[in-house]
């Protein structure tokens, strides 16, 4: 059970770093909390490598890990995390948690059509409800009753759909080319790879003023850096020893708990009331994850 126990503290640490980073991304942006995060995990796991192995980068690892881990790092990184960061600041983390549960669907829909993959009856069902769950959670019905309407911002959800696309293209490069390797200085090589995939976007934008402005903006740190410690610091390390040592579309269901996890935060922490549909669109949503590879 060690994969499923590195999963499960995968999503618990997601739950975490959403709340933080929600609120980070909300005061000065996807874009500048995406690399700030990025530069504080790389630093994390280079001490970290360092003080259990001996190497502050991971100077051991083979060609094929540095390619598609590099890849994995662009996609999962720079191209995932910016849309589904940039979904925080128009939707709530909880709504984009709930969205980002389209990831394994979304893997085994690309298997099927790219990798010729077989699908089941169980499968496609559990793809229904996982769509299902999302629809009753950011759905309402018109006010004259006919078809259906966003009760959150269109955008916001597109966006959070790109960081699904993102995540689950990252997840699978992540595990065909880590292999054996380890997974902390496999996650360094993806973190190098995105800090490198943003500064390049940064300097494009124009923002590196706003990134450097940041740094004196004390509540907005003291977020990215919380998030940074449970985000792609313990919590992509940990998925990565979870798809390690267990199947791929196992991890990734018990790490899609995120949008039902998350609800306990906020109702006791920051005192949000949230309906019962939205508790039930988030449970069934992830029964559906569970029935696609369980």
């Amino acid at each position: 059970m060690t994969g499923e126990v590195f999963a499960l503290l995968t999503a618990i640490c997601w739950t975490i770093t959403a709340l933080a980073f929600e609120a980070a991304s909300k005061r000065v942006g996807s874009l500048t909390v995406n690399i700030i995060r990025l530069v504080f995990a790389f630093v994390f796991l280079s001490v970290l490598t360092f003080l259990l192995y001996g190497k502050f980068l991971p100077t051991d690892a083979r060609l094929h890990q540095w390619i598609w881990l590099s890849l994995s790092g662009l996609i999962g990184f720079v191209l995932g995390d910016y849309f589904l960061f940039k979904s925080y600041t128009f939707i709530s983390s909880r709504i984009s948690m709930l969205v980002m549960t389209m990831v394994p669907p979304v893997t085994a829909l690309f298997g099927f059509i790219f990798l010729h993959e077989t699908m089941n009856f169980k499968e496609i069902s559990g793809m229904l409800l996982v769509v299902s769950g999302i629809g009753v959670t950011v759905l309402s019905r018109n006010t004259d009753g006919n078809g259906f309407r966003f009760k959150h911002s269109s955008k916001g959800i597109f966006y959070a759909f790109l960081g699904a696309l993102g995540q689950a293209f990252g997840l699978i490069l992540s595990k065909y080319g880590m292999q054996d390797y380890n997974a902390f200085a496999s996650t360094q090589i993806r973190t190098m790879t995105g800090i490198v995939g943003f500064a390049i976007v940064v300097t494009g934008m124009k923002k590196w003023g706003m990134v450097f402005e940041t740094f004196t903006i004390r509540p907005a740190m003291k977020n990215i850096l919380f998030g940074s410690v449970f985000g792609p610091f313990l919590g992509v390390s940990f998925s990565l020893l979870a798809v390690q040592h267990t199947q791929t579309g196992i991890a990734s269901t018990i790490m899609a708990l995120v949008p039902v996890l998350i609800i306990i935060p906020l109702i006791i922490i920051y005192k949000q009331k949230i309906s019962l549909k939205e508790i039930a669109g988030a449970v069934i949503s992830v029964l559906g994850t569970s029935l696609l590879f369980l």
